[in-house]
C-alpha cells in the first residue's frame, strides 16, 4: 500500500514530555484518525510531519522525502489546519489568501472563492475580526484550495457548529474518493472518526498504543465494566487499557469481544468498544474521575 507519510521509531524530547519510538504510516487515499488525551503528543507528531520540528531519533518521510530536507516542495503538497488558526490577523481575508497563494504552484483561486462563499467567510473582513469558528473555516478553505495530496488537520472541528461539522466530514470523505488524497485527522470528537476514519492511531504519554483499521476496534474489541472483585482477573487478561473508577469499579478494553463475553459475560457488562471508550480507558493515570 502506497504511503504518503511514514514515521519510523520517531522520538522527540521536550522538558516534561517525550515521544518514544513512534512508528506508523498514512496510506494514500485514506483517512487516518489520530486520537489521544491532551498532552499525548498529537500536535508534536503533526509538527514533525510538517518539518517544523526535528526528531531526536528515528526518521520521517513525506512523499518519500525527509520533510525538512524537502522544504517548500514537500509542504506545497500538504494542507494544514491548526486547532487555533492565526495568520496575519491585521490583514483582510482576501489579502492573506493572496499571500498564501504565492506559496503554492497549484493554487486554485476559483476553488478558494467557492469555498469561502460556501463557508460564509467574509473576504473583506480582517482575520482578527472573525470568530473562532470562522477562522477555522478560513483555514480549511486555504488548506483545500491548492490540491493538497495530504491534509494534516489538528483538532479542526473545535468551535464549529454541528451543521458545518457534519458537512465538513462529508467533504473530507469526498476528497479521498479519488484515491489520491490522504487525511491525518487529530481530534477528541471520536464520533467524527467513527463516521469517516479508515485507520486509527491511538497515542498516550508519547507512545503509540494502537495503529490499525478502525473496524478492527469497532467490530472486535470489547469494553468490560465490572466490580472491584474482577480487577485482578481483568488485569491478568492483557487488556489494552484498564481504569478504576472513583467508586472502585473497573473498566477494561479487551481485543476479542467473543472471548470477553464467554469469560466475563455472566459477571460483568460486556459491550462493543467505541473510540470514546479507548480515549477514556486507554490513558494515564489509571483512575477515571467519575
Amino acid at each position: 500500500m502506497d504511503s504518503v507519510l511514514e514515521f519510523g521509531a520517531v522520538s522527540k524530547h521536550y522538558a516534561g514530555f517525550a515521544l518514544r519510538g513512534v512508528s506508523f504510516s498514512v496510506p494514500r487515499g485514506y483517512i487516518v484518525g489520530l486520537v489521544g488525551p491532551n498532552g499525548a503528543g498529537k500536535s508534536t507528531l503533526i509538527r514533525i510531519a510538517l518539518g517544523l520540528a526535528a526528531p531526536d531519533a528515528g526518521w520521517v518521510r513525506a512523499f518519500g522525502r525527509d520533510p525538512r530536507e524537502g522544504g517548500a516542495a514537500v509542504r506545497a503538497r500538504i494542507g494544514f489546519v491548526h486547532e487555533a488558526p492565526s495568520s496575519y490577523d491585521y490583514l483582510s481575508v482576501a489579502r492573506v489568501a493572496a499571500i498564501v497563494a504565492s506559496f503554492y504552484p497549484t493554487w486554485d483561486a476559483d476553488r478558494f472563492g467557492r469555498l469561502v462563499a460556501d463557508f460564509g467567510v467574509p473576504t473583506r473582513a480582517t482575520v482578527r475580526s472573525l470568530s473562532r469558528g470562522t477562522r477555522t473555516k478560513f483555514a480549511l478553505a486555504l488548506a483545500l484550495s491548492h490540491d493538497a495530496e495530504l491534509l494534516l488537520l489538528d483538532e479542526p472541528t473545535g468551535g464549529l457548529d454541528p451543521v458545518f461539522r457534519d458537512s465538513l466530514l462529508d467533504r473530507l470523505s469526498g476528497i479521498i474518493s479519488d484515491g489520491r488524497t490522504s487525511v491525518l485527522f487529530s481530534t477528541q470528537i471520536t464520533t467524527d472518526l467513527e463516521r469517516i476514519a479508515d485507520f486509527i492511531l491511538l497515542v498516550r504519554d508519547g507512545r503509540l498504543l494502537y495503529s490499525g483499521p478502525k473496524d478492527d476496534i469497532l467490530d472486535r474489541w470489547a469494553v468490560v465494566r465490572a466490580g472491584p472483585e474482577l480487577s485482578a482477573e481483568l488485569a491478568a487478561a492483557a487488556p489494552r487499557g484498564l481504569v478504576t473508577t472513583r467508586q472502585g469499579n473497573v473498566e477494561a478494553i479487551l481485543e476479542d469481544i467473543d472471548e470477553a463475553t464467554c469469560r466475563f459475560g455472566g459477571r460483568a457488562v460486556v459491550e462493543s468498544a467505541t473510540l470514546e471508550d479507548l480515549l477514556l480507558i486507554c490513558r494515564e493515570p489509571s483512575r477515571r474521575e467519575n
